[in-house]
């Protein structure tokens, strides 16, 4: 039986962003986010396709982290 894939689901007062990186930097990426106190839940849709979702009051912090890893690591954030 195939697998099928759940889009994450949000609620009000959370923001949303998405990220592509290499699959292989997923799980690193993932471990600092779980590093920041709770800043963000991670998704992943498909290898390196990320869904990640914050509360609005940590949208700066979030963004901060995300563009950094971006540069770090060749990541692209993308628009929604």
């Amino acid at each position: 039986m195939a697998r099928k894939s759940v889009p994450p689901c949000f609620g009000e007062g959370m923001v949303v962003r998405r990220l592509v990186m290499r699959a292989r930097d997923v799980v690193f990426f993932k471990g600092l986010v779980e590093a920041s106190e709770g800043l963000a839940a991670v998704f992943a849709e498909s290898g390196g396709d990320l869904t990640v979702a914050a509360p609005e009051d940590r949208a700066r912090e979030l963004d901060a982290l995300l563009d950094e890893v971006a540069s770090e690591l060749g990541a692209v954030r993308v628009a929604e």
